[in-house]
Parts: C-alpha cells; sequence; structure tokens
C-alpha cells in the first residue's frame, strides 16, 4: 500500500503520529527512545556524551549492575548458554528456571509460581486463562494496559469502576449475579500516579462477594513492605491474594514476568496458558540474575530503608517547592505540568541540567494532567537529589507552572 496517497483509517493513524513526532522533534522537545550509552553507579547515566542523573528508572533498589546478580548471569551463560532452545514445555525448561520459580515462590509467601517472557505476557495470559464468557472482570480504571488488554482478550464481561473508590467497586459487584465467577483485578501501586490501591478494603469486599483477587505488584515489590516483599506486607496482611502478578524487570533488574499462588492454580496455567505454552522461555542469564536478585533483596535490607528515606526527601521537598505531586506515596512520583506542552518544555529545561526525567502527556493521562513521571531509587544520594529538586523547580519558575495560573504558565511557554 502507497502511504502516501491512501486514505484509510491506519494510514491516518500513522500519519497523526509520525507528524506528531516530526512536531515535536523540530521544536527539540522530543525526548522519548534516547540511547543511553551506559549505566553508571549512584543512579548515573551517559546519554549523548553527557552524565546525567537518572530519574526515569524502576530500578527501585538500585540492583543494576550489581556485582552478585551480574555474577549469577554469567556463571548461567557458561552453564546453559545463551538460550533455551524454544518452550519450555517441549525443549526450554531449565534447572535454573525452577530455582527462579521456588525463590519467587518463597519471597511472595505462596505454594508456587510461574514465569513469562515479559510483565505485559503475565497479566495478557493470566486473565484470558482465568476466566471467559460468562464470567466477569472488574479493573481499576487506571490500570495498567497490559491488564485492560488481558481483559479484553479474555471474552468475560469487562467491568471497571473509578480509581481507587471502594464505594465504586462495591456497587459493580453488588450488580452481578452472586452466582457468577467474579475476578477483581488491580495495580497495588500505579505506574502514573504513584498512589496505592485501598489494599484491606478491597480485600474485604473480594471476600464478601466471593470474587477472585488478583494484584499486579509490578511498581510494589522491593518498594512496600519492611523487606520488600510488597502490599501484603505493608498492610501485614499475608496470604490474601488469590493470584500475585510482579514482573521481573523494574526492581528485579531482568526480564519477564510471574505469577505466584497456590499449586493448583500454577500448574493450571502450565498447561492452559498460551503465553507459556507457546512462548520461549526466559534466557539462562535473565532467569540467574532475577533468582539472585530476590536474595540480594532479603541480605541487603537497608537498600528498603534507603528508597523509603530517599523517596520522602524527594516528595516532601518537591512539594515544599511548590509543586503537585497528586496522590502519590511512593517512589513513582508524578510533577503535575497541566498541558504537554509544559510537560516537554520542563522535560527540556531539566535535561539541559543533566537530569533525567520523561514526560508523560495524553493520550497516556487525561488532556490536562500532563506531568514529569520522575522515579526515586536506593541508588540516589541526598545531595543528588536536592540539586534535581532545585534544576526542577528553576525550569517551574522559568516556564510559569510554580506561579499563576496554568493558563498563564501556557501563555509563558509560547513566549
Amino acid at each position: 500500500m502507497d502511504l502516501a496517497t491512501a486514505n484509510d483509517n491506519v494510514v491516518k493513524r500513522i500519519h497523526y503520529m509520525v507528524n506528531r513526532v516530526r512536531q515535536l522533534t523540530e521544536q527539540q522537545l522530543y525526548f522519548y527512545n534516547q540511547p543511553i550509552q551506559e549505566i553508571r553507579g549512584g543512579g548515573r547515566v551517559l546519554v549523548n556524551g553527557r552524565e546525567m542523573g537518572m530519574y526515569a528508572s524502576y530500578s527501585y533498589l538500585g540492583l543494576i549492575g550489581h556485582p552478585r546478580i551480574n555474577k549469577a548471569a554469567q556463571e548461567a551463560i557458561e552453564k546453559y548458554g545463551t538460550g533455551t532452545h524454544g518452550v519450555r514445555t517441549l525443549a526450554g525448561t531449565l534447572t535454573i528456571h525452577d530455582e527462579l520459580e521456588e525463590t519467587i515462590a518463597d519471597f511472595r509467601g505462596a505454594e508456587a509460581a510461574v514465569t513469562f517472557s515479559s510483565g505485559y505476557a503475565t497479566n495478557l495470559t493470566v486473565i484470558s486463562t482465568l476466566v471467559g464468557r460468562g464470567d466477569y472482570v472488574i479493573s481499576d480504571k487506571y490500570n495498567h494496559a497490559s491488564i485492560v488488554d488481558g481483559c479484553l482478550m479474555s471474552g468475560a464481561k469487562f467491568v471497571r469502576f473509578r480509581h481507587n473508590d471502594m464505594a465504586a467497586l462495591e456497587s459493580r459487584l453488588k450488580s452481578i449475579p452472586s452466582d457468577a465467577t467474579k475476578l477483581v483485578v488491580a495495580d497495588s501501586v500505579f505506574s502514573m500516579d504513584g498512589d496505592i490501591i485501598d489494599f484491606p478494603r478491597m480485600v474485604a469486599l473480594c471476600q464478601q462477594y466471593n470474587a477472585w483477587l488478583m494484584i499486579d505488584e509490578a511498581h510494589s515489590v522491593g518498594v512496600l513492605g519492611k523487606t520488600g516483599r510488597g502490599i501484603e506486607e505493608h498492610f501485614d496482611m499475608p496470604g490474601v491474594i488469590d493470584i500475585k502478578m510482579g514482573t521481573l524487570s523494574k526492581t528485579i533488574p531482568s526480564v519477564g514476568g510471574y505469577v505466584a499462588g497456590k499449586k493448583e492454580l500454577i500448574d493450571y496455567l502450565r498447561h492452559a496458558s498460551r503465553a507459556y505454552i507457546f512462548s520461549a522461555a526466559l534466557p539462562p542469564a535473565q532467569a540467574a540474575a532475577a533468582n539472585e536478585a530476590f536474595k540480594v533483596i532479603l541480605d541487603e535490607p537497608w537498600r528498603v530503608e534507603k528508597l523509603n528515606a530517599n523517596t520522602r526527601q524527594f516528595l516532601d521537598g518537591l512539594k515544599a517547592r511548590g509543586f503537585d505531586t497528586m496522590q502519590t506515596e511512593t517512589a513513582i512520583v508524578p510533577v503535575l505540568c497541566g498541558q504537554d506542552d509544559l510537560a516537554f518544555a520542563m522535560t527540556r529545561e531539566c535535561q539541559q541540567k543533566d537530569v533525567f526525567v520523561l514526560p508523560v502527556v495524553s493520550p497516556a493521562v487525561p488532556q490536562g494532567l500532563a506531568r514529569l513521571r520522575a522515579t526515586i531509587t536506593a541508588a540516589h544520594e541526598s545531595d543528588e537529589i536536592e540539586h534535581a529538586m532545585n534544576v526542577m523547580e528553576a525550569a517551574g519558575h522559568k516556564l510559569g507552572i510554580l506561579q499563576g495560573t496554568p493558563a498563564q504558565a501556557a501563555e509563558t511557554l509560547k513566549r
């Protein structure tokens, strides 16, 4: 098809996005997909030959490059090679896969666990494998796209409720026939806002209305709980989640996703989940790295303590400077800018001062709620955090975000 002359909807969508990227690039406001040349210690990276403080990383405990984890990956390559030959059911299961899943189950306080090739694939396949036509899946409105896609792909009746509104969730549960199969799904920490789900109330509602509970802990393992075990530890409610989902690519410096739960549930997923049956196994190095990372978290509890201290410094400091950080309580810190153009301009000002942050704009967030989506990690030092906040403050004043109304800030940007 000639994209230059065709006029169907696919071409229109392509042209819209290409033009948007081109316009931002021409204005020197396009910052996505930047090549990072080197990841350095202390929460720093090399970008376009410049060392910058990294405030967009999901490595919440600063485990990327940890010598124990690197060594485990290197030894796995020497033992197994770089690949696994195919799907685990037929050709790909290695002892390191079994070891990793045992480690995950122990860490998450579950009977068993199963791993998948990515966090996205985990949510997609687990939800669509567990529920189907005639069932109901109930989802927080701000859940991750992988959860939404899994709900849609399942064929179950897809019901959404207002973000973190437990009265709305109860209203949805009441409207569903009592004898129907119900699955409630939510993020533990929401990836764009950094707030925590009202977990105790959600658990109580699931128990009251006989609903399965699945919690995505992509952004809470290593972040919540005294030892970083997640939301159950954070609220001192062990064993109340039916389906414990997590990733291996954020706090855990590897790749993949997993689900932990009852042994019967995990056995079922091994034999019914398309993403397990028809996808290649995790590469040995990545499985070994993830396996060692869980052990490091427990062996180095100071990392969770330092993350908590850094998060409090960052949040309190940004608020004291006048920024709106919305409802966050965690290491994900939205710095509200308002309009998309202001978020792009804030990014430019920060990166010019060697603070690596990125904007999140519509349609990823609603119009008027564009923001810097800053993250803090245990790898940052107190003086580095102070410097990053000072850079953001100077940019906020320059662009009018920290003074006047949003309309005045937008007018400042035009000048």
